[in-house]
């Protein structure tokens, strides 16, 4: 410290400082003296500004010392800081001149033991569970047959294969596989970003949207499994729209992933047992449903065939019902022809009488009436004529004002309206019928794939065939002076001679020609 020590002043032996110079002299000595070191406390207030930098108390019983974790480090911590967690800070002691103090720049934080961090996970688990993030009603049902499944677990562990071979196994569907960590400081935002990520595709986009999420890691202690109970993590999987199976450790571990997601499954290929019913027993279930549809469509036709046949026995016979009849109609056969004779001769008689009553002077003398009233009418005609024509002029000339063109066009347009509503509604009809029709047309081409012999070669199958056609046992073979194999990517043949006629593609081989 010679440099920063000043000439004394006349009578005086103690050297002079600026304040600067002796806050940077212990700053020296401090630093000087402690190196690296680890500091176990309960950490008190904390201070997180815009900057990013994180500023906290370390305390105990008796004393408080100030601490400060600068941005870049802050974002590396696997666990951040939260006031009453018991912690371990390793970093280097420093001053601050500025306020006259000194501090730890932290450069790790550990909780201290396990039992800081299970204090914090029910902390953490408290303040969630208040907000309501585990309530039961929250909670979606599980599709039945989820069409996508989305999987957020590391591609190269033994979870991915756990998972994709009990789906095969029991109802094969499409997987989307979201790769991250799951363990270490970049667990807990790869996690959160998938289950973001996922929930963001749009339905029906070139990448299909999962109808359920699985959340999978294998087992592992508390601090492997640490970065499943991270906030970021939870409120991830709470606000997902898609439903969520967790399936993280083993069947004892539990994280905070397990409280908010839909389902918890104890293991990961349990997890797959949850997503998707077993096919066989699906095949098995249906086959039973239409053996007994078949069965009481049956009964119910015998039912109601006896019933048919009881009521029939109690109605008349149709002879029955038509012999009264036939009686009655031969009866009035019968007295036609004396009706008819007699109606004849009574009209003859009232014709006769009228005609009595007719004579020429009569006839003339009505005939002079009538055409004196129409000589009296005559001059009348003509003003009456007049008369008519005008009143019926005047009468259209109403009703032509009234007629316009407007009510008709205005019926034009709605009536057009309507009938341009009729046909979108019939071209989207359309358009939907052909696309459920070519959804259902990818499913059995899919279903074909999945039950054709092809895909058992792909497994590591083979078809056998003599000059016999396929063969299917070993004694068979022996006799056989050529072979023919087929492989997934080709055939192979084995011996002299010729072998059976080549069957046509997309055939499916006799039942037991696969080894």
């Amino acid at each position: 410290m010679s440099d920063l020590i000043d000439d004394p002043s006349p009578g005086k032996n103690e050297p002079e400082f600026t304040v600067s110079e002796f806050s940077n002299a212990i700053k020296r000595v401090i630093e000087g003296e402690f190196g690296h070191v680890r500091i176990r406390g309960e950490i008190g207030r904390v201070s997180r500004p815009r900057s990013g930098h994180v500023y906290l108390d370390l305390k105990d019983d008796r004393s408080v010392l100030s601490g400060v974790i600068w941005k870049g480090v802050a974002a590396r911590l696997s666990v951040q800081p939260e006031e009453g967690m018991e912690m371990v800070a390793t970093g280097r002691i420093t001053t601050f001149g500025g306020q006259s103090r000194y501090q730890i720049v932290i450069e790790d934080l550990k909780p201290a033991g396990l039992g800081a961090l299970m204090a914090m996970l029910e902390k953490r688990k408290a303040a969630l569970a208040a907000e309501g993030l585990f309530a039961p009603e929250r909670k979606r049902k599980l599709p039945y047959l989820p069409e996508v499944i989305g999987v957020v677990t590391s591609p190269s562990g033994a979870v991915i294969r756990d998972i994709l071979h009990r789906l095969r196994d029991r109802f094969p569907r499409k997987v989307l596989i979201w790769p991250v960590a799951v363990q270490g400081e970049k667990c807990a935002p790869e996690v959160a970003n998938a289950i973001r990520g996922f929930n963001a595709l749009e339905p029906g986009g070139r990448i299909p949207r999962p109808d359920l999420l699985i959340v999978a890691r294998g087992g592992g202690s508390i601090e492997d499994l640490w970065g499943f109970n991270e906030e970021v993590v939870a409120r991830a999987a709470a606000a997902s729209d898609i439903p969520l199976i967790s399936a993280v450790g083993h069947e004892t571990d539990t994280t905070l992933i397990d409280f908010v997601s839909d389902k918890r499954a104890p293991t990961p290929t349990a997890a797959a047992e949850l997503a998707v019913p077993v096919r066989l027993d699906l095949l098995a279930w249906v086959e039973g449903q239409g053996a007994r549809m078949s069965h009481a469509a049956g009964q119910g036709i015998a039912a109601r065939g006896q019933r048919l046949r009881d009521l029939a026995r109690a109605l008349p016979r149709p002879q029955t019902l038509t012999e009264g009849a036939a009686q009655r109609l031969d009866r009035a056969g019968e007295r036609l022809p004396a009706a008819l004779i007699t109606g004849v001769q009574r009209r003859k008689v009232r014709l006769s009488e009228a005609a009595g009553g007719l004579r020429p002077s009569t006839l003339r003398r009505q005939i002079g009436q009538e055409r004196r009233h129409l000589a009296a009418l005559a001059p009348r005609l003509p003003a009456g004529l007049l008369q008519t024509i005008r009143a019926r002029r005047d009468a259209l000339g109403h009703r032509a004002d009234r007629l316009t063109l407007t009510p008709i066009t205005r019926d034009i347009a709605r009536k057009s309206e309507g009938l341009q509503s009729l046909a979108r509604r019939v071209a989207e009809a359309g358009q939907r019928r052909i696309a459920e029709t070519r959804r259902r047309l990818d499913a059995l081409d899919r279903l074909h794939e999945t039950l054709g012999y092809k895909a058992t070669l792909k497994r590591g199958y083979a078809v056998v065939r003599g000059e016999a056609g396929v063969l299917t046992t070993k004694s068979a073979a022996e006799r056989a002076g050529a072979l023919e194999i087929e492989f997934q990517d080709g055939r192979l043949k084995i011996g002299g001679g010729t072998t059976s006629k080549a069957r046509k593609p997309g055939k499916p081989p006799e039942q037991g020609s696969l080894f």
